[in-house]
Order: structure tokens, then sequence, then C-alpha cells
């Protein structure tokens, strides 16, 4: 979920040796004993096996025990940065729900939701659209520790695991910075063939090698776009999110926004780690650091059948689309001194195209184009 780091990403070179060889310092953690242990009795693991126990790990994974988000964390997201970014998020939603009929047992939905503050500054604003405010909130969040801190912001959310347990009614569906954080394969072309990049232990320390070459059917198509020596990164679970979401939203009516950082197509190695709000190597610390990847927008469009998706803008012009500039001068008027330094600076980092402006995108999706939440194109 990490804000704002992805223009960093490390590429390796032309023969993936800068995968295969770089080993790193490493800290020892509970976690990385057990990935070795692991590893030592069943072989080396796939980069998504690494992800998610390092995220997810019941008592060592980051979200499960870490204080990760805003200035005390790891990382800044959107939310954390300004009210006026949940604010858009609402009146976008919002905007989408009226246009479709107000329908009364809508609910809004949050994929990973952090702490809670872009839902508590959407239901700050919901009151500007009448009704919206009324309906109920439910999120997607499986951390005990952070479902405890949403429940303090949002009194009376409804969590869920998993997004079939939704109900099958209108949603309004909210994923920023939620598909970044999922488990990635990575695979290293070879001349006609694929090496998946795993990790193993050499030494007593982790270290990323690759897999014999074989032919995966998912990967054919990349064939025609890469050379010998690229990477490219495959997130398993992106696909069934994203059909179970449209398949509601054609049936039951509804929207979704998607925000996060990545671009059309995936290309190259984006793996990456944030730790106190640097950049570290992804095998240092495991279970301490942050672990997010590029997300592939492609393939979130290509899922969006039985729905129809929106053309991927850049968080930028979708803000400002919607007014973020109107509002941060109203804000502004209520500010001075640092307050208002503060607030300015804000207002740029969310939308300037050299900080998260351009970064950062913006996909919608809805059951027809007419109902999509405004400041989208299609």
């Amino acid at each position: 979920m990490g804000a704002d780091h992805g223009a960093n990403a490390v590429t390796a070179d032309a023969d993936c040796g800068a995968l295969a060889d770089d080993q790193g310092a490493q800290d020892v953690t509970p976690l990385c004993d057990i990935l070795r242990e692991r590893i030592a009795a069943d072989g080396p693991i796939t980069v998504a096996d690494y992800m998610a126990d390092c995220l997810m790990h019941p008592e060592h994974g980051y979200y499960t025990h870490q204080e990760v988000f805003g200035r005390q964390g790891d990382f800044v997201t959107a939310p954390e940065i300004s009210q006026m970014f949940g604010e858009m998020i609402g009146l976008a939603l919002g905007s989408a729900w009226k246009a479709q009929g107000s329908s009364k047992n809508a609910i809004v939905v949050e994929l990973g939701p952090g702490k809670g503050t872009l839902m508590r500054d959407l239901r700050r604003i919901a009151p500007a659209i009448s009704g919206f405010d009324q309906l109920p909130v439910h999120m997607l969040e499986s951390a005990p520790k952070l479902r405890d801190i949403q429940a303090e912001a949002i009194p009376g959310v409804i969590h869920h695991r998993d997004i079939s347990t939704l109900p099958q009614v209108p949603l309004f569906l909210i994923a920023n910075e939620f598909f970044d954080a999922l488990p990635i394969r990575q695979f290293c072309r070879t001349t006609a063939a694929w090496e998946e990049i795993l990790i193993g232990a050499r030494g007593g320390a982790l270290n990323f090698g690759r897999a014999a070459p074989q032919l995966f059917d998912f990967l054919t198509h990349r064939l025609d776009d890469t050379q010998p020596g690229d990477i490219v990164e495959c997130c398993p679970a992106l696909t069934p999110i994203i059909v179970e979401i449209s398949e509601r939203i054609s049936v039951h009516g509804g929207a979704a926004l998607i925000v996060d950082y990545g671009d059309w197509r995936s290309q190259g190695d984006t793996l990456q780690a944030i730790g106190d709000h640097k950049m570290v190597n992804p095998l240092t610390a495991p279970g301490m650091t942050d672990l997010t990847a590029h997300t592939d927008f492609e393939a979130i469009f290509n899922s969006a059948a039985p729905a129809i998706a929106s053309r991927l803008t850049t968080q930028g012009v979708f803000l400002e689309r919607l007014g973020i500039t109107q509002r941060a001068q109203a804000l502004a008027q209520k500010l001075t001194g640092t307050a208002l330094d503060t607030h300015i600076a804000a207002h740029r980092r969310l939308t300037h195209p050299d900080e998260m402006g351009n970064l950062f995108k913006v996909m919608g999706l809805a059951a027809t184009t007419q109902e999509l939440p405004p400041g989208l194109e299609v």
C-alpha cells in the first residue's frame, strides 16, 4: 500500500542477474527463520508466497503487527496527506449512486481500508449528497489490529475477510492502494520460455534465484512485447477479485473506483520494500517492511466483463475534474501560517505530475458507461 514510492523501482539487468544474485543485507527476524526452515524442507518459494507471508503471517506479518500508516509508520497514503482525497472519492461515488437512482439498499465498500481515514473523510462529505451518508459501510480487512482501528474510525462498520461475503446489493466501492499489496509472481523471459523467479536460502540468508525455463499459457501473449531478459509480473488474486466486483455491479448496480500506482501493462521488476519511509532490499527484515508491486491496470481492464471499465486516468487529472482545487481554495480561507503551507503542499502532492499526480492512476467500473463515476472517460 505504500504511497509515492513506485517511481524508484529497480529493474533487473538484461539477463535477470540482478535478481538472481542480489542478496543484500538481511536482518534476522522471527519470520526470516520460519521462511528459511520452510525453504530447507520444501525448496524455494515463489515471490507471491514470500509476499503473502511477509504481509499477512498471523504472528509475524507486516500488517498484523506493525504501526504501518501515517507519519509514525513506514509510509503515507493519499488519505493521510489530506482530507480532500477522501472527500473527492466520496463525491464521485455519491454522484454515481445518485445517478443510478439513489438505491436505499446500496452499500459503501472499501478494500484495504488502512486506518479508516479515507472512509472517515468520505463520510464527512457524504451529507452533501442527500441520503448517501445513510448507507452502511463495509470493509474488506483480514488483519485484526487494523479492524480494531477501523472500527474506532467508522462506528458500525461491517468487516469481511473475503469479497464473496458482501451482500448481494448495489455496491459503491473504493480500492485505494489495495491491489499493489496483493502477492505477485515474477517471470524472466528466455528465448521462448519463462524462468520463474524464486526465493531460496544460501549461506544462511535469503536470496533470489530462478526456476528452470518452462512455458506458461497465461504468459504466451507476452512473448509478443518482450525480449529475452525482460521481467513480467502476474498477480494471481487480481482477476478473481475484479470478476467478483464486476459481476455484482452488472447484476445489482453500483460502481467501483480503483486508485493505485502502476500503469497499463506489467513490465520490469517492480517489487519493492519500504521501511521507515525509505526503500530497502525486499529480502531485508521479512515481516518488518511493506512489500508492494505496481498494479497492472490492463489486467483489471481485461477482467472487467460483464461490467465495463473506464479509460485509465492519472490521479491528478481525476481529482482536478472532481474539483479538488476549488475545495482546496475553500479550505485555505480558514488557514494561515504553517497550516496553510502544509495544505498547499498537500494539494500539490496529490495532483502535481511530478509527485503523485501522474504516478497514481484511476480506473472505474460500472454496468454501463453512463453509470461510471464522474471524473473518468471511456
